[in-house]
């Protein structure tokens, strides 16, 4: 039976999966560039589409030169260390559970506006729970579902922009953007509102990295057209819808909550009224939904690949008839699942994680195509980015992270930096643990030998010497003397010896004198005895004389075995003796 081949993905597919993901940033990046750099939205928006036309550049180099899953890491494992390449993962990892996280939780949000009394955080869970099954179904029923939310996101932003344009043609509405561009009410100075502006705008480009960590489930040459369509995609949606809000509506407007969180919903009320509200509403639900899908798929791929590299347990390399990584997955809901709980739906808390993570895996995968074109100069690749575009790139994004770190948290959350900490260090020294994990096991076992070594000497001595006693104690040897009885009374004695005494021999003898002969059967049945009774060695001896108090002390001398270690069957009237002649044997039947 030949191993199934699972069908890769064709341009549209691939660019839907990853595109749901940047170009649901529509839907709060330009909110959040006004509400930095004011009437310079368009402008830092702008700016974002050149920094990610170079990271095109890129990305077309790294991952056409080393085409497998994993985006930064795969890039980092091939030029670096392992362990770099695992702080790499490590950001992308953080990266995608605060999109799912983010996304799941605006996406219900925005569908709490249609459907007032469904409850957030359950509503959260069951939509992350929903796509995390259709992660586990395969990629391809994932595609599908990716390619009917990009499509229809596209066309309710094609709509809305419809409805505006003619709203300004019909309004003059190009008066208010104009006003707002003399507009002097911010504070601080047009280098300052660019710059924050610039940090801020920069998260619209989230979800460009995602292509990288699924490229082997894309068809042959489908990765560089889907960084290509993203691109297009940013740099046309983003700043032009920052110019229809300033057109539409005064800055101080629109730096307010209301529109920060829902602009294009107010938008498409403003121009078109309820009904093109309720579509952005829906649209903005689907999208958003479709980057957490983006999210399952893309964790998915690099989480593999970390698992094939043993950095994680191979416990997570199990898949189902679909090809796909289900424990990974499941993995990942329940880790998102923990963040929305532990967080309690406040997902602002995630911000810092979202954009430490997401921007510090740009750079360092900028850093991944210095060390290729240094390290791996001779690995042909399908396209080259110039030197100049690599180090601007890393500059500008680097100028981007330093914003955010920068900035002043709002309604009294604490700084990007610091949030970012507590969800990076716990994952870090997970990592770490799993790349060392040998040493710590050897460093384990030797304190494990320091500390017991010397407990385990005393008891290994202990032991020698209590098996010494023992074999002591046990190698003492019995004397019973027989008259030549049956098996039936030596059986007894047998027993009696296992129950009373410590001894591993015993030696069972028949005194005869002159002229009386050994009775029958007697060595047979006393070969049956030591047979069953393997524990005891029996020696069977005959010896000439008569069975006396004499006999008993010269035996006991020249076998070296104290008289009261030996045993006789109860005396007849007849018996000659006094049982005190004997010298202390022992009556024992």
């Amino acid at each position: 039976m030949g191993v199934k081949i699972h069908k890769k993905l064709n341009e549209l597919a691939a660019t839907a999966i990853c595109g749901n993901d940047i170009s649901s940033s529509v839907l709060y990046v330009s909110a959040l560039a006004i509400a930095f750099a004011g009437q310079y939205a368009w402008i830092t928006l702008l700016i974002v589409s050149v920094v990610l036309f170079l990271f095109r550049k890129i990305y077309g180099e790294v991952v056409g030169a080393l085409p497998l899953n994993g985006g930064a890491y795969n890039a980092l494992l091939n030029t670096t260390s392992k362990s770099m390449a695992s702080f790499a993962a490590t950001l992308t990892l953080l990266s995608y559970m605060a999109t799912a996280v983010i996304s799941a939780n605006e996406a219900i949000h925005y569908l709490h506006h249609l459907i007032p009394m469904m409850p957030i955080i359950i509503a959260t869970i069951v939509l992350l729970g929903v796509f995390a099954a259709l992660a586990i179904g395969g990629i391809t029923e994932s595609a599908k579902v990716a390619i009917g939310i990009f499509l229809f996101h596209l066309s309710s932003l094609f709509i809305l922009s419809g409805f505006i344009i003619y709203y300004l043609v019909t309004s003059n509405g190009i008066q208010l953007f104009l006003e707002n561009w003399h507009f002097s009410g911010g504070e601080g100075s047009v280098t300052n509102a660019i710059f924050f502006g610039f940090a801020a705008s920069m998260l619209g480009v989230s979800g460009f990295e995602s292509s990288a960590n699924f490229v082997e489930e894309q068809e042959k040459g489908v990765f560089p057209k889907t960084l290509k369509n993203m691109w297009s995609i940013v740099s046309i949606i983003n700043p032009l819808m920052a110019v229809f809000a300033l057109a539409l509506f005064a800055i101080p407007v629109l730096q307010s909550a209301e529109y920060q969180n829902t602009l294009l919903v107010e938008m498409g009320k403003h121009v078109g009224g309820e009904w093109v509200a309720t579509l952005i509403s829906i649209d903005a639900f689907l999208v958003l939904s479709g980057a957490v899908l983006t999210s399952f798929v893309g964790v998915s791929g690099l989480l593999e690949r970390m698992t094939l590299d043993r950095i994680l347990p191979q416990f997570f390399l199990k898949k189902n008839k679909k090809g796909s990584s289900y424990r990974i997955i499941l993995m990942f809901f329940f880790l998102s699942v923990s963040v929305l709980l532990i967080t309690n739906g406040n997902v602002k808390l995630l911000a810092g994680v979202y954009t430490i993570s997401f921007l510090s895996v740009m750079i360092l995968f900028g850093v991944g195509n210095i060390l290729l074109k240094v390290k791996r100069s001779k690995l042909p690749r399908p396209e080259k980015a110039s030197w100049i575009s690599v180090l601007f790139a890393i500059l500008a994004v680097g100028i981007a992270l330093l914003g955010n770190l920068t900035m002043i948290p709002k309604d009294g959350l604490p700084s990007n930096l610091t949030i970012f900490l507590d969800y990076f260090v716990p994952t870090i020294i997970f990592i770490i643990i799993m790349l060392n994990r040998t040493v710590l096991l050897t460093f384990l076992l030797n304190l494990i030998h320091t500390i017991f070594d010397p407990v385990r000497n005393v008891v290994l001595k202990t032991d020698k010497q209590i098996l010494s006693i023992i074999n002591k104690i046990n190698s003492q040897e019995f004397v019973f003397f027989t008259k030549g009885d049956k098996i039936a009374t030596l059986n007894k004695v047998m027993l009696y010896i296992l129950k009373n005494e410590h001894t591993k021999k015993i030696k069972i003898v028949l005194a005869l004198e002159k002229g009386q002969s050994e009775p029958p059967n007697l060595s047979q049945e006393i070969d049956f005895l030591d047979r069953e009774y393997p524990e005891i060695a029996i020696e069977f001896l005959t010896v000439q004389g008569k069975f006396s108090p004499k006999l008993i002390r010269e035996l006991s001398k020249k076998w070296d075995i104290p008289i009261n270690f030996m045993f006789i069957g109860s005396p007849s009237d007849k018996f000659p003796y006094k049982i005190e002649e004997l010298g202390g044997v022992r009556l024992i039947i």
